[in-house]
């Protein structure tokens, strides 16, 4: 009696798997639409919990981009608005029961739910990992992202009741090792530190600006050389660098910026002394040095820039 008990619970359809899988993947839809948008400049603000400039540091970096030219910016966010809506779209298709729950149609939808969102947790797990120690900076939006796709991954293994676990075993497994070879090479292929056109070892100089900049951002790089706003730096600042990635490399070009390491090229070490400066970037604003890695956002309420700040 029990056993036909349980046969009959393990052939019922579950629906609060359904559910919940919605939800999340529809929460993941709004987190990377957000940032998508944010990074085409659809969205003039994102507020970004937690440290700060973390999710700017995070978001501008080489692992931020998918592809970019001068024509087109193809964000990481985006492949994982895809991703979520992708599951989103097959969770509304079983949960319509459109497809009994016996048919093939409906296993391989469960089983497209599985594997892609097993892939989805593999590669979101390496990017967390490039986030700490690579670039070093937390954004709250990426975390979330990660939380989403492994929840999304579990909660699928119970609503697609799989028959045999060897399977899904060994599926799940082909699938997330084809994305860690694969998302390695990307991270390998993005990595400023494996650039082929790095300079000579023997000139202390900054590392090459990666990201690429938006007009306004070149347009508030050239307001801040007209109004001999200076930014003090030294090519070893690994800070320094962050400041000039949240520029991009065009509106970098606008800047006026003193080198002030002493065995740094075309350094000014004499005037950084003069100026006092301690720290890393520092900025001299209207006669007053501040120290510190600053929100772009943050720097036109200091300096009173009125152009767009749609960055």
């Amino acid at each position: 009696m029990a056993l036909k008990t349980l046969n009959r619970r393990n052939k019922k359809d579950l629906k609060w798997p359904k559910i919940i899988i919605a939800i999340l993947s529809t929460i993941g839809i709004v987190d990377t639409g957000s940032i998508t948008l944010k990074n085409w400049g659809l969205f003039t603000s994102l507020s970004c919990p937690g440290i700060q400039n973390g999710c700017e540091t995070v978001l501008n970096s080489p692992w931020g981009t998918l592809f970019e030219n001068n024509q087109v910016n193809i964000p990481l966010s985006l492949a994982g608005f895809l991703t979520y809506l992708s599951i989103l779209v097959i969770t509304i298709v079983l949960s319509l029961n459109l497809i009994s729950p016996k048919e093939k149609l409906n296993k391989f939808l469960w089983w497209l739910v599985f594997l892609i969102s097993c892939a989805s947790s593999t590669f979101s797990f390496l990017l967390i990992n490039i986030m700490f120690f690579k670039i070093q900076a937390y954004c709250f939006f990426c975390i979330l992202s990660a939380i989403l796709s492994f929840s999304i991954f579990i909660i699928s293994m119970i609503g697609a009741k799989f028959e045999s676990r060897e399977p899904m075993i060994f599926r799940g497994f082909i699938v997330a090792i084809s994305v860690l070879l694969g998302g390695l090479i990307w991270s390998t292929n993005v990595d400023p530190s494996n650039a082929i056109d790095v300079p000579s070892p023997t000139e202390n100089v900054s590392p090459i600006i990666t990201t690429s900049s938006s007009p306004e951002k070149v347009k508030f790089a050239k307001f801040l050389k007209e109004n001999n706003i200076v930014m003090y730096s030294a090519y070893w600042c690994p800070h320094c660098h962050d400041q000039k990635q949240l520029f991009g490399r065009e509106a970098v070009k606008e800047l006026k910026i003193v080198e002030c390491a002493k065995d740094g090229k075309d350094n000014d070490f004499e005037l950084c002394q003069s100026k006092g400066i301690s720290g890393f970037p520092s900025w001299e604003i209207k006669g007053e040095i501040l120290s510190g890695t600053r929100n772009l956002n943050d720097l036109v309420k200091v300096t009173g820039y009125q152009g767009d700040s749609n960055f």
